[in-house]
């Protein structure tokens, strides 16, 4: 009986570890709007939510989110791009930790330390654009590691 129950728990490790890709969840779902994320991260998933979908683009909105970091973040850089048909249409990047640059509350925080925000966020754009597309947003620290990664489909049929 322990040996089946020990490879039992090998299978389920090794299974495990085979796997790369994580659920895609969804961050809300409305009558014109919908969001949804995947981590892009094989290493680790991550929580995010919000309070009321609608208010996205027009609104300050609340939002939880949540992880274990896996590395340290003593400086942290967003990279994001919007894709569209496979080609990618738009990029941006900013510092959000670093010297002089420590916009978040979490620069500074070590790798294994419970990362959790719940607040408000302002996008400061008028209108989500309309259409179907992907925004990857990858974030990575001092040492060029990702600290947290994922690609976000977004469907907007909302005719502003």
């Amino acid at each position: 009986m322990k040996t089946s129950n020990a490879l039992l728990f090998i299978f389920v490790l090794l299974y495990i570890n085979a796997s790369t890709q994580w659920p895609t969840h969804t961050v809300c779902k409305e009558d014109n709007l919908e969001i949804y994320y995947k981590s892009c991260d094989p290493q680790q998933d991550f929580a995010l939510s919000i309070d009321h979908c609608p208010d996205i683009a027009t609104h300050t909105f609340n939002i939880r989110a949540a992880m274990v970091l896996g590395h340290s973040i003593k400086e942290l850089y967003v990279k994001m791009e919007m894709i569209v048909n496979g080609k990618t249409v738009l990029t941006y990047s900013e510092t959000l930790c670093g010297p002089g640059h420590s916009k978040l509350i979490f620069c500074g925080m070590k790798k294994g330390e419970h990362l959790y925000y719940e607040g408000p966020v302002t996008l400061g754009i008028k209108e989500i654009p309309q259409g179907d597309y992907t925004l990857s947003a990858k974030l990575t620290n001092q040492d060029h590691v990702i600290v947290a990664c994922a690609d976000f489909t977004v469907k907007n049929y909302l005719d502003y």
